[in-house]
This record gives C-alpha cells, sequence and structure tokens, in this order.
C-alpha cells in the first residue's frame, strides 16, 4: 500500500508540474522562433528532422503539443488532449 502511495504521489508531482498546458499552448504563435517556444514548454520531448523542416513534439502519446518549424519559426502547431 505504502509503495502505492509513493508511486501516485510521484506520479501527481510530475503532472503537476508539466509545461505541457492549454495556457501555455495559447502563447505559442505562428512566426515564434524555436527558442520563444523551448522558453514556454521546456527541451522537446522529441524532434523528427525532414528535408524541409522540423516536427517537435512535447508531452506524450495521449497529451501533447506538437509545432511544426520552417527555417526555425513556427508554421503549425496542435495540442492533443489538453
Amino acid at each position: 500500500m505504502k509503495k502505492l502511495l509513493i508511486t501516485a504521489a510521484a506520479l501527481l508531482t510530475l503532472t503537476a508540474c508539466s509545461k505541457v498546458t492549454l495556457e501555455n499552448y495559447e502563447k505559442i504563435n505562428v512566426g515564434q522562433n524555436k527558442e520563444d517556444v523551448e522558453a514556454i514548454l521546456g527541451g522537446a520531448s522529441k524532434c523528427e528532422e525532414k528535408t524541409m523542416h522540423t516536427d517537435c513534439t512535447w508531452g506524450n502519446d495521449s497529451t501533447n503539443i506538437k509545432v511544426t518549424f520552417v527555417g526555425g519559426k513556427v508554421t503549425l502547431y496542435s495540442e492533443k488532449g489538453l
């Protein structure tokens, strides 16, 4: 039982500290550079370099913010589960 409570507390702490929120999502705008987005959301969970753009994701499969950068600037962004 004690182990379950510790695990639950740890998960709540991680969730509470997440910068992947609707409030932060609403701070992102087309034309911002990657550094501006990272100042809002922190480091991306993953980034994938494509030929003409870079796709970055903050969060996990169920709750995330995805941003597409072209020339280091936001061109497209979306959210899931916020």
